[in-house]
This record gives C-alpha cells, structure tokens and sequence, in this order.
C-alpha cells in the first residue's frame, strides 16, 4: 500500500521454503578461535535459519556468482555447507574469521565484539553481494533479493495534521529493528511500543504545508 512496485524481482518469493527441504540432524559446533564466541553464535543461528539454510544447501548462489573477490554469500554458502554436512563434532570457522574485516573494516581478529552488532553487518554483507552487478535498481527492487526478504521488510512512517487531518507516508527499507526488550514483558509488547503513535510537539512539531 503505497509503495511502488519493484520493476524487478530478484528471488522469486515463491522459492522461499520457510521449512527444511531436507531432514537436517545437527550439524557440527565451532570451535572458539580465540574471542570468537560473537561470531559462533551468530553463524550458528544463520546456519539454523530454515529458508537460508535451503537456499545456500543449494549452491544455487555460487553457481550463478560473478563477484570478484569478497562475496559474503560465498562465504556463507561454504561455511553452512561445511557445517551441515560435516561428520566432525566441530569446526574451526576460519573462513569466516579471515574476512572479519571485509564483514566490518573496525571488526578485528582477536578482538571480543558484541553480537548482535556483527550480525546486523553479517545480513547487510549478504544484502550487498545478493546486489552486487545490479546498478541503479529501484528501493522496492532492492528489497526483493532473498536476504531482504528473509529478514528485512519496510517500515512506513505516517504523519497526521491534527488540525486538516492531512497524511504524510514515508517509508524505509530495513534489515533488523531496535526494540527495547528492557523496558517490555514480551516481544509482542516491544513491537507494540515501537509502532505506538506519539504526538510531535514543541520541538519535534512539523509545520503542516496546508
């Protein structure tokens, strides 16, 4: 609603299985390489997510990619692929240790990061390489990749005149959404926080163009 259409479509959503296609027993655990917990624990929950896991058990990806150099969905579709069918009781990640700097140029080798910081550049590393040789697409286009739509959506923003009752919508792609789980009892309620109207006063107020 509101939005324009993609003049493109990059996956078709109808490839997205949101279960297993295949019967997965576990796959092998990481080793820590040295204060690379954040980063295990990111690539376990990644390699664990059903519709990426299936797209990357494909090779669908590599099959088809023509980045030169760092591509993070080659990355990511060699490490699930080691990882789910593997017969060692764990790994040693250190294909993805190696690109830590191409993930994130302040991330180093060595170093203790937080997280979730490093998974929100993790999704926005695939986003860029699902693109990569697709210039000048439009947002909705953009948004129509298999990372975007496995993990992003769009966030509409609208601004009512309390005196003429005029609407305004902006909207904005996103990858990941800030919630504050403190002050909450349930993830239901965070996101009910995040999209409660508030009313724009004083400095904050919009001067109404009508």
């Amino acid at each position: 609603e509101g939005m324009a259409p993609p003049q493109r479509i990059l996956f078709p959503p109808e490839k997205i299985c949101m279960a297993w296609q295949q019967t997965q027993r576990p796959g092998a655990g990481l080793h820590n390489l040295g204060n690379t917990c954040f980063l295990n624990s990111v690539l376990q929950c990644l390699t664990y997510t059903p519709p990426l896991a299936n797209y990357l058990l494909s090779r669908e990806h590599s099959r088809s990619c023509h980045q030169q150099g760092f591509c993070m969905m080659c990355v990511m579709e060699a490490h699930v692929n080691k990882v789910l069918h593997s017969s060692a009781s764990a790994i040693q990640p250190w294909a993805v240790v190696n690109v830590i700097t191409r993930i994130g140029e302040h991330f180093q080798v060595g170093m203790q990061e937080d997280a979730h910081e490093f998974l929100r550049y993790t999704v926005d590393a695939m986003q860029r390489a699902r693109l990569s040789g697709s210039s000048d697409l439009d947002i909705s286009s953009q948004a129509t990749t298999i990372i975007h739509q496995i993990f992003g959506g769009s966030l509409r923003s609208r601004v009512t005149c309390l005196s003429c009752k005029a609407i305004s919508d902006t909207y904005e792609a996103f990858l990941d959404i800030p919630l504050d789980i403190k002050a909450a009892s349930s993830l239901s309620e965070a996101l009910e926080d995040f999209v409660k109207p508030e009313q724009l006063d004083g400095e904050n107020g919009y001067k109404c163009s009508k």
